[in-house]
């Protein structure tokens, strides 16, 4: 597991002092060979046992451990942003562009990776798959993600009801049995009517899974299972791309898990239907 990718992936998760010392260790990965644990202490004014303890988080046995591990992701060269090569410098504006952001993509997929684990994705789509209904609501962008996993599960043969707005979602939530599951898609995780829906929805003995940024927020602390998404950008018409790149990579990856047996079967035929109605000819 790359150290660069991990800071990046846990930097939402760290304290004031800790999301210095990863910042620091993300835009100057390059130079870090040259700082000691203490000189680095210096030069953010803060403790050298924090850079300690900073690196043990990590799952790093000291500063040192760490600062070889970046230097090997420094070397590879596949972690580090690239800010300008030979070949960049004469592609086109379009073609720059366009590696720039595949990358961007690249590593917020792996970050949002990291952080879910197999088992993690294994209990979640096994309750999606028990479920005798599945509920999904989010507004604004989350709701389109809420939308367009709702239709899919819907090919899956589940029964899948969508919202957008939580006054309908209220009354459809009146039907909840235990084993349903409601989908709660918000990425800062802070929006009021949607935590009182899972409140709501775990009395009636539901399921809860939240999908939100890997940060601490009051929706996960509402929800049974927990899908995060860790994608930075500091270009504020970048960012959101990367996050709704990497959340679709995630839901992908659940879809995937319940494609198996019965369901596929019915996910094929239902596949067959819908492209009877597009194309009648067929």
């Amino acid at each position: 597991m790359s150290s660069l990718l991990k800071i990046r992936a846990e930097r939402d998760q760290m304290s004031a002092i800790e999301r210095r010392i990863a910042d620091f260790m993300l835009e100057n990965a390059h130079l870090l060979r040259d700082y000691s644990s203490q000189q680095l202490a210096d030069a953010l004014q803060i403790s050298q046992s924090s850079v300690v303890k900073f690196s043990q988080k990590l799952g790093f046995k000291g500063y040192p451990d760490l600062k070889y591990s970046i230097g090997e992701a420094v070397a590879r060269g596949s972690d580090v942003p690239v800010k300008a090569t030979a070949k960049s410098a004469r592609a086109t504006v379009r073609e720059s562009l366009a590696e720039t952001l595949w990358q961007s993509k690249s590593r917020a997929e792996e970050e949002t990776r990291l952080i879910n684990d197999a088992g993690t994705l294994n209990e979640i789509a096994t309750l999606l798959s028990r479920a005798g209904k599945v509920f999904c609501i989010g507004f604004g962008d989350d709701g389109l993600a809420a939308q367009a996993f709702a239709q899919r599960l819907a090919l899956l043969g589940t029964l899948a009801l969508h919202h957008a707005d939580a006054v309908p979602m209220t009354a459809n939530i009146s039907s909840a049995e235990r084993g349903d599951v409601l989908v709660v898609f918000s990425e800062q995780g802070q929006h009021a009517a949607l935590n009182q829906l899972c409140r709501q929805f775990r009395e009636r003995q539901g399921k809860v899974v939240s999908v939100t940024r890997h940060t601490s927020n009051p929706l996960r602390a509402h929800a049974d299972a927990t899908l995060l998404v860790s994608a930075h950008d500091e270009r504020s018409h970048v960012q959101p791309l990367l996050y709704q790149s990497a959340l679709q990579h995630l839901l992908d990856q659940i879809f995937v898990l319940m494609c198996d047996g019965d369901r596929l079967e019915q996910l094929n035929t239902n596949l067959e239907h819908v492209q009877h109605l597009l194309d009648p000819k067929l």
